[in-house]
Parts: structure tokens; sequence; C-alpha cells
């Protein structure tokens, strides 16, 4: 496919998505707006010093971005469509957003694809090490991989960052009660 056809049909799930509000929306843990990325501390560059953008990348805040973020969460937990989200999301340009990598790394567990799912979890914590919805996700995938100290070693983080009743600790938590190997989708 050409760039432009992408981009054609990323406007139009975009609009479609839009389009057709949902009667109830539920979603696993979390939020449909990113985070912002964490400040790194240094001042922006004076104007006119500033890095020029790629065209084809919006701004976190950009409502274009914001849209296309919105509509790559609802293929996942509306649509169940991982890999369709998996494209939404990098043509988002934003790989280096926690909330952008937790969600390719989620897309890519569900597609059992663990490898890559674990290297996305990594990028996402890299951006925001107290970014806890990652935490929890990459705990269930630790969990999945039979790693249930390391997925402890998650729940502690988690519990260290919102604590204890926080939706993604109770989730992490129930998981980690479960028996090793019954075979349960987190």
């Amino acid at each position: 496919m050409t760039k432009l056809s992408i981009r054609m049909m990323m406007v139009a799930a975009v609009s479609l998505a839009l389009a057709i509000p949902s009667l109830s929306p539920v979603y696993a843990a979390g939020s449909d707006e990113p985070s912002p990325p964490p400040s790194s501390g240094t001042k922006s560059a004076p104007k006119g010093k500033q890095k020029k953008k790629d065209k084809n990348q919006s701004r976190i805040d950009d409502p274009a971005f914001l849209n296309g973020y919105r509509a790559a969460y609802a293929t996942i937990y509306d649509r169940h469509d991982y890999a369709g989200a998996i494209e939404q999301l990098k043509m988002l340009g934003h790989e280096d957003v926690a909330d952008v990598a937790n969600l390719i790394g989620y897309s890519y567990r569900k597609l059992g694809n663990y490898k890559v799912s674990q290297i996305y979890y990594e990028r996402a914590l890299k951006a925001d090490p107290n970014h806890v919805r990652t935490w929890q996700y990459y705990g269930l995938w630790q969990i999945e991989q039979g790693n249930r100290d390391q997925a402890q070693y998650h729940l502690t983080r988690i519990g260290a960052i919102c604590g204890t009743d926080c939706a993604e600790y109770k989730s992490l938590a129930s998981a980690l009660e479960k028996p090793p190997g019954t075979g349960l989708v987190y």
C-alpha cells in the first residue's frame, strides 16, 4: 500500500470512530487519553532554534494525535483488532510516548508475539518509569511467561506508585492469585 492510501484509510477510520458514538464504552485499565511525556528538566530551545518536527508527525497535544490515539484505543478494546491497532498507533509517530508504546506492547502480546511485546513494554517504561498501566500489562506478560516472581516485582512497583487500591494493582494481584498454568487469558 502506498503512504497516501494508508493515510486515507487512517483518516477514514478516525472519521468513522468519531461519527459512531458508543452506547456505553467499557475499557480495561486506564484511559483513552495519553499521559503527557515526563518532563526532561531541560528548557526548550529558543524560538527559531527548535528542532523541526517531521511533517508527518503530530504533537502529542494535537487534536489529530488525540483522535488517532482514541481510534486505536477503540480498535483494541472495542473491536479486539490488535494488528490494526498496531498500524494505527505506529502511524501516530510517537512510539516513544509511554501510553502509545504500552498499547503497542499490549497488542503484540495479545497476538502472541512476546518478544516484540517486551520491547515495547520496556520502551514505555523507559519513557515513563512510573507508568502504572505498563507495569500492570508487563506483569501480566510475566505471568503468561511463567515468571511469577517478576510479576510480583511488577505488583510491588504498582503498589509503590498508586497504592494497593488502584485498579491496576487489583488486576495484577488477582491474576497472581490464580494457580499457575490455568490457561487464563489476561
